[in-house]
């Protein structure tokens, strides 16, 4: 490599968090965020990392994509016999980040993690691409497969079997996490970035101010 990792640095100059400019809900605080990122057209504003723990204690981390937003928590839809699936059954806590590196914000939300409704998982199913919802059928999440051939001659197999109509495997679903922690991070010069935590007191936020 030509360029030193240590050397490679920025300075977050595009924007502040002061408390009294931030929302008292941290749900309608992430709402806004998201809402600019969306407007500001920054790639993939709803990919979201989702941290969990597996049995022995060791995490994993991946990308999934935030489809579904409200009082009652985040969601999001996956094979539920993947590797999350499986640590979400053993621990049903987890934490998510969103990092959009334009903006130079950051939001992590921690809490804990249940499965969505059938009939919710149903309704997202239905209005995925067909290509979409036959992968779903096709792809053996997180086992180890011998080529991608097997996906290829999966996929041929179940379109033939469902054609236009697949329906909803029942090893796929949404998961719904409900934070009891949010944090908000906007970069800032010379490393004194802004960084506010909410956490739930009871049935009330508490809003506090983190040291960078």
């Amino acid at each position: 490599m030509d360029t030193s990792l240590a050397d490679l640095r920025k300075s977050y100059e595009r924007a502040e968090l002061d408390e009294s400019a931030s929302l008292p809900d941290p749900l309608k605080q992430f709402e806004t965020w998201l809402d600019q990122a969306l407007k500001a057209q920054i790639p993939e504003p709803t990919a979201m990392t989702l941290a969990t723990v597996g049995p022995q204690g060791r995490p994993s981390t991946r990308i999934v994509l935030l489809k579904g937003l409200d009082a009652r928590g985040l969601v999001w839809y996956t094979n539920y016999g993947s590797r999350k699936g499986e640590e979400l059954a053993a621990h049903p806590w987890a934490a998510l980040q969103f990092h959009w590196v334009e903006l130079e914000r950051v939001v992590r939300i921690e809490g804990r993690v249940d499965k969505v409704e059938a009939a919710e998982s149903d309704a997202y199913f239905a209005s995925r691409p067909l290509d979409s919802r036959i992968g779903a059928w096709a792809s053996p999440q997180s086992q180890v497969i011998g080529s991608r051939a097997v996906l290829v001659a999966n996929a041929a197999k179940y379109g033939a079997r469902y054609a236009l109509h697949p329906p909803r495997p029942p090893h796929w679903g949404g998961y719904r996490l409900q934070p009891d922690r949010w944090e908000f991070w906007q970069g800032r010069k010379s490393r004194l970035h802004d960084r506010l935590r909410y956490r739930l007191d009871g049935s009330a936020w508490v809003r506090e101010r983190l040291a960078p």
